[in-house]
């Protein structure tokens, strides 16, 4: 009977262990399913807090029309990865911004200069003339080209002998040439083959070249004044006509002498040169004035004879005086 006790208590124990260590592993089983409902919503939360990408910004405040310095740059990661930002210094250094910039900014490829500006060399100026399909070379030029102009320059209907074609501007590059740049903008258009297509049918009325800021005032005064033809070149034909040959024009202002003492001042160029001017007499005589034929009167003997005759006068000497384009005789 004893015994019978014992081991009722015996198997009783092991039941009571076996239901404890059940209910222990249904304690730690039990929070899973709530840890998996939550585990996804709490994943992307983490994720978004780790990611962060280099920006390039303004460590100081950056002035418009002004090249921007490396050491006002410095790359911060950031959360945000803005469409055409920078992150890399060195590729935003030296670039010019269209408008100002607070410190901290991020620097934007649509914040800066872009276009045919930064095709033009330091010294040049970007300049348009009239264009058409005869003095742009049946419109076979295209930009990148380098080109010579010539003028052409005619005078009145009686002094035909008078007109004059010559050498205006050597080697210019050719920056635009009706609606094609050599800045390479994307067409607009979604069929970029049409657009392209429809580019070159259009005949082009303007011609953008490259010139040194000195010669800006010759092609200007050349295009008001005559006709400018493009003579249309090999990009390695490097020939050059000699400056030495031809004497300078004289520019339209003329600086102060120097005063006693002073040394002798160096010729102008340049923007000097550009601010001094030009004339279009000078232009197109070659400095020697405003006209070939001088503005005073020009006096030529007549002799006298037959006509003398039938006027009644009794010998005499008749001068024929030109004024322009008036001609009159006068009896002395």
């Amino acid at each position: 009977m004893i015994n019978l006790t014992k081991i009722l208590a015996a198997i009783l124990v092991l039941l009571a262990i076996a239901l404890g260590g059940y209910a222990w592993m249904l304690s730690r089983q039990a929070p899973a399913p709530a840890v998996s409902a939550a585990g996804p919503a709490a994943g992307p939360v983490k994720a978004r807090e780790v990611l962060v990408y280099p920006v390039v910004v303004a460590a100081k405040a950056l002035p418009a029309g002004e090249a921007i310095p490396a050491d006002a740059l410095r790359v911060e990661r950031l959360t945000i990865n803005p469409a055409g930002a920078f992150q890399d210094v060195a590729v935003a250094a030296g670039r010019v911004p269209v408008l100002d910039l607070a410190e901290g900014t991020p620097l934007m490829e649509n914040q800066l200069v872009s276009g045919l500006a930064l095709r033009i060399a330091e010294g040049e100026r970007a300049i348009g003339i009239k264009a058409d399909e005869i003095m742009g070379v049946g419109n076979k030029i295209q930009p990148g080209d380098f080109v010579d102009v010539f003028i052409m320059l005619k005078s009145d209907g009686k002094d035909v002998d008078r007109s004059q074609a010559r050498l205006l501007l050597s080697r210019k590059r050719v920056l635009a040439f009706g609606n094609a740049s050599v800045d390479g903008l994307p067409s607009k258009s979604p069929d970029k083959a049409a657009a392209q297509q429809a580019q070159r049918n259009e005949p082009a009325r303007t011609a953008v070249l490259a010139v040194p800021i000195d010669e800006v005032n010759r092609l200007t005064i050349g295009d008001a004044s005559g006709r400018l033809m493009l003579a249309l070149r090999n990009p390695t034909d490097m020939a050059q006509p000699d400056p030495k040959l031809f004497a300078d024009l004289p520019t339209a202002l003329q600086p102060p002498q120097p005063k006693t003492g002073e040394p002798r001042r160096a010729p102008l160029e340049g923007l000097d040169r550009a601010q001094a001017g030009l004339t279009a007499a000078d232009l197109v005589t070659g400095g020697k004035g405003p006209s070939v034929r001088p503005p005073v009167a020009e006096v030529r003997a007549v002799a006298s004879g037959p006509r003398a005759a039938s006027t009644g006068t009794r010998g005499g000497l008749q001068v024929e005086v030109i004024r322009g384009e008036r001609s009159e005789t006068v009896n002395y």
